[in-house]
């Protein structure tokens, strides 16, 4: 089985919690399923659940170099000089980067409200992007914008290999292979 989830904000990538947080057991029904991958609790959008573990493995280690593609909302007017730097591998803490795909991007008419908002400052515009990487380090595009100096405001996934959030409310679920 294979389930697509639109991961709310502020939500654990994991279904059992000792501090009252919301958890994917507060939105997957399925059972004996679990997360091929992550997202951080402060990431929003697809997450991939399956009860089959070659599956999971094909779709989350990075040998496999499955794609995976962010919609990113960054503070300040993002620079074509930024966008290059992305494209070519940033160096973080743990080492250069892979080159990314990255391309400006406008905020999609689809896009849901987020609870709670995005911080809005008048004296400051945020932009947007999108960025596909090929390999999966802990909070990668968070440390990657901020590495070329636009912080990250709101991150999306919108799309794993083959799958793609589209139309995925948040918070609902999506059979993708039973």
């Amino acid at each position: 089985m294979l389930i697509a989830l639109n991961k709310p904000f502020g939500v654990l990538c994991q279904f059992t919690t000792n501090d009252g947080r919301p958890t994917l057991a507060d939105y997957v029904r399925q059972k004996d399923v679990y997360p091929a991958g992550r997202l951080d609790h402060d990431s929003e959008g697809l997450l991939l659940l399956t009860d089959d573990g070659a599956l999971a493995h094909q779709l989350t280690d990075p040998r496999h170099k499955q794609p995976k593609t962010y919609l990113v909302q960054v503070d300040g007017a993002l620079t074509d000089d930024a966008l290059q730097a992305l494209r070519r591998g940033v160096v973080l803490n743990d080492g250069p980067t892979l080159p990314a795909v990255a391309e400006h991007a406008d905020e999609p008419a689809w896009l849901w409200p987020r609870d709670p908002p995005v911080r809005f400052r008048k004296s400051i515009p945020t932009s947007w992007l999108t960025i596909t990487l090929r390999e999966g380090r802990n909070r990668q595009v968070r440390r990657m914008t901020a590495a070329v100096g636009f912080p990250t405001l709101r991150l999306i996934r919108v799309r794993i290999g083959g799958y793609a959030l589209e139309g995925l409310p948040p918070g609902e679920t999506r059979v993708l292979a039973s």
